[in-house]
């Protein structure tokens, strides 16, 4: 079974003949349980997401801030592995038809092996993986295993990368391009900067593939701002943090849907 980066493709096109961003939201798989992590899958979707990139829990995030970091130990002492992701991947595909990709780091695709990841993956409907520290120079045999199952490799570039090495990541890239709106972690920020709009501004001068934004937009007015100058608004630590902050499993579903309903509003006022 092929993946679904042609889905993607579709879909951020879509969102582009509308005149506005696409949603994309981030939920770490098994938080706060395996069921209770395809649920919110769900309810971002019923709220107006576009995209889902479900996350693949790491006892060593570098890239994630603390309200990420607090939900990934929390799925790991759950017990979550690599087979309950997939399971999140598959059913919450099944259940809404977006296209869903898988952030993780390097390590767990090395240990459990590239061709039996990406093959489960596409099988379960998968439409790619972000890979945030995987180098690019080192991401053939990764390339080639996706390509042959039809899912996106998404890099991350961030606003320390010189214009050179922006076209080497964009060339090797596909689906969509990660551009990280500042230097540093995941997280909730008061202000997104300017930082972002060049970054989207000079990675757009290397490929023709959508730029897609992340890392501290929390609200519908951020998102906004966002959308006026990005094809895609990533947005993964305010969700997790209603999930956090929520007294129950109900409650937090109905916050993240609440959420996403807001942020759909967000990227359509651009």
């Amino acid at each position: 079974m092929s993946g679904n980066i042609e889905l993607l493709s579709a879909t951020l096109a879509a969102a582009k003949a509308e005149n506005r961003a696409a949603l994309i939201a981030y939920l770490p798989a098994g938080f706060p349980s395996v069921d209770g992590g395809i649920e919110a899958v769900k309810a971002v979707v019923a709220g107006g997401a576009d995209v889902v990139e479900v996350g693949l829990p790491h006892s060593d995030p570098v890239l994630d801030g603390p309200v990420i970091q607090t939900a990934d130990d929390i799925a790991l002492r759950g017990g979550v592995k690599i087979a309950d992701v997939m399971r999140t991947v598959r059913e919450a595909y099944e259940a809404t038809g977006v296209p869903i990709l898988v952030m993780t780091y390097w390590n767990p695709i090395d240990r459990y092996g590239i061709e039996r990841f990406t093959s489960e993956l596409a099988e379960a409907g998968g439409a790619g993986c972000i890979l945030p520290d995987l180098p690019v120079q080192e991401s053939s045999v990764w390339r080639e295993h996706a390509d042959k199952h039809g899912l996106a490799t998404v890099f991350v570039v961030a606003p320390s990368s010189k214009d050179e090495r922006l076209a080497t990541i964009t060339a090797a890239g596909s689906g969509f391009v990660y551009a990280a709106s500042l230097m540093g972690v995941t997280g909730t920020r008061e202000s997104v900067g300017e930082q972002a709009q060049d970054l989207v501004r000079r990675t757009r001068a290397t490929t023709r593939t959508p730029v897609c934004v992340g890392l501290g937009v929390s609200n519908a007015e951020q998102a906004a701002e966002v959308a006026a100058f990005a094809d895609g608004v990533i947005v993964g630590s305010a969700f997790v943090k209603r999930m956090l902050d929520a007294p129950d499993e109900e409650s937090g579903l109905a916050a993240v849907r609440s959420l996403a309903g807001e942020l759909a509003e967000g990227v359509r006022k651009r």
